[in-house]
């Protein structure tokens, strides 16, 4: 347990009905024992887990009238002791009740240092104090639920299950080359090579994951290009089912760009609505050009749009030429007035959508097809199952999985059990650095450095 008193709002300043200043470690009920006059109560007399009524006092002026929550050690978040004043939810309110706390012997919390402590203290491991910040910070009800079942410890239980294939193997060539006259045969038993080749399938599967699972929690950069006035703005409103981007009949409304993050059947989609591109003369339009065609290489998907109720001219073909990827879907805007449109014109579009954005029509199978375009293949049970969205974790696996390919090798060719001391270690402490067993100052530093100060 480290030594000093922490102390920091743990609500988003501003106001609103109530804030919440917290604190943890040693010397939180006596710090509280100072500024806390509950009503008929001593701080010492007051209940674990409970909340209680009363004020805050500096120097006998009251500060606040409060709500306090108090949680004793070890069975709370950090597993120190824990205090919560809810407090009226003002700017300045809170900020005085977090000054008294501070003046009573506590410091300011670092950056994550809650969740820090909760890690150092042996509360969580290293993903589930991850899984904190992308539940803060989760997007949809899928990538919620990845990142539970990762605070929950899923991910840290199935390392634990590979950790011991591992180990199990370790202790059984430790015995065979430390203790010859027990007798026990030198060829490693089957049932520990099925373990480890079982482990390798499971790690295997976990890496795959990470595609999907990273998709799901950060969702994908989709940019709207085409030619001015085909309907980009437009379609960006109808799939946010709001007027987000000026819609007009003048070409080159749209000057900068505009993102907006949607939510398609669980996947957050960071729409971006472009500048058209077009040549022209004016200093602003171009530079929003410019952006544009930058943003063509960036993104992750592309929506190409052409005006179907005007004859293709070489805008559409020259901005079609910039396009290098095969993530794109085309969308045919503006069907209720639509021309003849010869696709053969366009052969890097295989998957065209006719819609009518001002209209209304299509924006469904658009989100359908848009959805089935990103994951092309079934994952509507990917919240049911472990997924990876962390490349941390990712990095680490792969170089698990190849320390086991080694000693399975070494197990089929019959190769002395020596040898494979140095993958077993290097499988057993890439498994340990995926839960922080094994962690660098600076890999906590940056991990926690994602988080808000009061959590």
């Amino acid at each position: 347990m480290l030594l000093d008193t922490i102390a920091a709002i743990s609500t988003p300043r501003g106001e609103g009905g109530i804030s919440i200043v917290r604190m943890s470690g040693q010397d939180s009920l006596n710090i509280l024992e100072k500024i806390f006059r509950a009503k008929n109560k001593k701080v010492s007399e007051l209940k674990n887990y409970s909340i209680n009524y009363g004020h805050i006092i500096d120097n006998e002026h009251i500060v606040d009238e409060v709500l306090v929550s108090i949680m004793k050690a070890p069975n709370t978040y950090t597993r120190e002791d824990i205090v919560e004043i809810n407090c009226h939810g003002g700017f300045l309110v809170t900020e005085q009740v977090l000054q008294v706390v501070l003046k009573n012997g506590a410091r300011i919390a670092e950056i994550g240092e809650f969740t820090k402590r909760a890690f150092l203290n042996g509360r969580i491991d290293l993903t589930q104090a991850e899984a904190v910040i992308d539940v803060i910070h989760g997007k949809t009800e899928k990538s919620l639920s990845l990142s539970l079942n990762q605070l929950r410890g899923d991910l840290r239980d199935k390392i634990a299950t590979i950790k011991k294939s591992v180990l199990d193997l370790a202790a059984h060539i430790n015995v065979v080359l430390d203790y010859p006259e027990e007798g026990i045969d030198d060829p490693v038993p089957e049932n520990l090579v099925d373990n480890l080749k079982k482990a390798s399938a499971e790690i295997k599967d976990l890496i795959s994951s990470y595609d999907k699972g990273k998709i799901i929690k950060d969702g994908i950069k989709t940019a709207i290009i085409g030619k001015p006035n085909v309907g980009k703005s437009s379609i960006l409103n109808s799939l946010l089912r709001e007027d987000r981007a000026i819609v007009t009949h003048i070409p080159g409304t749209t000057r900068d760009i505009i993102e907006e993050v949607i939510n398609i059947n669980g996947i957050p989609l960071l729409l971006v609505d472009t500048a058209g591109i077009r040549n022209t003369d004016d200093i602003v339009e171009n530079i929003g050009v410019e952006k544009s065609k930058e943003l063509i290489n960036s993104a992750d998907l592309i929506l190409y749009v052409i005006d179907t109720s005007r004859e293709i001219d070489e805008e559409d073909f020259r901005i079609y030429d910039i396009i290098n990827t095969d993530k794109v879907i085309g969308i045919l805007n503006k069907i209720d007035i639509k021309k003849e449109i010869d696709l053969s014109k366009f052969p890097k579009i295989d998957k065209w959508i006719e819609i009518s954005a001002l209209s209304k029509i299509g924006i469904d199978n658009l989100e359908d097809e848009i959805y089935k375009y990103i994951m092309n293949e079934n994952v509507e049970d990917s919240s049911q199952k472990l997924v990876i969205t962390n490349v941390r974790h990712k990095s680490a696996l792969e170089k698990t999985n190849e320390a086991l390919l080694n000693i399975i090798e070494t197990i089929d060719i019959g190769l002395p059990m020596d040898l494979m001391a140095v993958d077993i270690k290097d499988a057993l402490d890439s498994l340990s650095e995926v839960t922080g067993e094994i962690s660098s100052e600076d890999l906590l530093d940056h991990i926690f450095s994602n988080f808000c100060v009061g959590k």
